[in-house]
């Protein structure tokens, strides 16, 4: 069982949408900045938008004004809202905590592919 479950990736064409959404199943999230991660193949794993318990946000600038992270509490839930996809941003992408992620809290990841 995993404490952090991302969903939401697929396919997609350069131009398109997707929201990604990471459910805590086994912690509870809102008291801890949470931070959405992404890897491409043969790359180091990056942080990619953040946002801290009071609701403020953090973008690398690569996904500015593109991408829109949210949370909501009551469902226990981050999601991720990317706009405008383009090559670069195919990765699994992950949630955990920010800035320090938890090490035992990385999950599978939610594939997300921009081609056309």
């Amino acid at each position: 069982q995993v404490d952090l479950l991302e969903s939401g990736g697929g396919l997609v064409q350069p131009g398109g949408s997707l929201r990604l959404s990471c459910a805590g199943t086994r912690t509870t999230l809102r008291d801890y900045g949470m931070g959405w991660y992404r890897q491409a193949p043969g790359k180091p794993r990056e942080w990619v938008a953040s946002i801290d318990s009071s609701r403020n946000t953090n973008y690398r600038d690569s996904v500015k004004g593109r991408f829109f992270v949210s949370r909501e509490n009551i469902k226990n839930t981050i999601y991720l809202q990317m706009n405008n996809l383009n090559s670069d941003d195919t990765a699994v992408y992950y949630c955990n905590v920010h800035p320090s992620p938890v090490q035992a809290w990385w999950g599978q990841g939610t594939q997300v592919t921009v081609s056309s």
